[in-house]
């Protein structure tokens, strides 16, 4: 069963998508809308696919399935208008940047039983998947301590950072998520501590480029994530987990694997430049698993429930910093 698409946004991770379902053989992208037309016009060419406006694609016959990758305080509702539909969704993070938005939401979602996915896609990376197949195995023993890494080669735009929801919301959740995903249980605790190191603008504009997050579980457990907005050498993803029994080790990956030696030394060439390369394989593995759901094959996991839940984690690291305290995820789940 191939399932046919609708693609909701036609910028940078729109493009990623379409590129993900166009070489997968379970999928043909139908239909692409923007609200800049020259944006769509450059999928619809490089892809073969119609314009539309996101109203022909909630009535189209010839649709089952959305992606949506349009901005954040557009999620919710089309979520709700497509699940009303009866079209199967996939969503870029976050839901919202309203914990209680995104719990309405979820709750439509529920009635009507629609599938919904939401875009965490480094759980799809072969190299964490691995590391998270290590501990599914046993080889660590009981996971005691996760590191995780993350750094952009650069600051987005400062317009961009006004309607980001913040470092928590729009770059941490990630790791929040993979936090998550690598502990094997919730978070009871959340500290954090912010900074701005990169450029001063960013501060101005009420947020931080340097971020700290420690994360406590019930019984324990421990997770460190690191962030920033600049790594002068390029994008920093690394993840490690130690366990009682050992520990595996996910290091940063590069275009091109190799090791050159000579009288001046060893040299490896640079890191992926951002996330449209380093992770490649992480969003075509992603909508393959989209596609399954859709098909009945598999669970559509992340979940809207997993979104909620990394948000919630984002709100909690706020609260720490801007309360200079730890902070009780009890406090913000409600």
């Amino acid at each position: 069963m191939t399932i046919r698409f609708g693609l909701l946004g036609a910028g940078r991770i729109g493009k990623v998508h379409a590129r993900a379902i166009s070489s997968d053989a379970n999928a043909r992208l139908v239909a692409v809308a923007d609200a800049m037309a020259p944006a769509a016009e450059a999928i619809s060419a490089a892809y073969g696919c119609d314009m539309r406006s996101i109203d022909a694609i909630l009535s189209a016959t010839d649709i089952d399935a959305v992606v949506i990758c349009t901005p954040t305080d557009t999620h919710a509702d089309l979520i709700e208008a497509f699940a009303k539909a009866g079209k199967a969704i996939f969503c870029e993070k976050p839901i919202d940047l309203s914990l209680a938005r995104v719990k309405s939401c979820l709750e439509v979602v529920r009635k009507t039983k629609a599938v919904l996915m939401v875009g965490f896609n480094r759980r799809f990376d072969p190299h964490f998947k691995a590391v998270r197949a290590e501990i599914d195995k046993g080889t660590l023993g009981l996971v005691e301590m996760v590191t995780i890494t993350s750094r952009d080669p650069g600051a987005p735009p400062l317009d961009y950072i006004g309607r980001s929801g913040g470092i928590f919301r729009d770059m941490t959740i990630h790791d929040f998520d993979m936090a998550r995903f690598l502990l094997g249980e919730e978070v009871a605790e959340v500290s954090a501590m912010a900074s701005v190191l990169v450029d001063p603008a960013i501060g101005k504009a009420g947020d931080s480029d340097s971020v700290q997050v420690m994360l406590k579980t019930a019984t324990g457990k421990l997770a460190l994530i690191s962030n920033s907005r600049r790594a002068t050498y390029g994008y920093d993803q690394r993840i490690e987990v130690h366990g009682s029994k050992g520990a595996a080790v996910a290091e940063n990956q590069r275009p091109v694997s190799i090791e050159v030696a000579t009288s001046a030394g060893y040299t490896r060439p640079p890191l992926h430049d951002f996330f449209m390369t380093r992770y490649t394989e992480a969003y075509a593995a992603e909508i393959a698993a989209f596609i399954a759901a859709v098909q009945g094959k598999a669970k559509a996991e992340p979940s809207g429930e997993d979104g909620l839940l990394a948000l919630a984690l984002a709100e909690a690291a706020l609260k720490s910093v801007a309360e200079g305290r730890t902070v009780k995820m009890s406090e913000v789940a409600g």
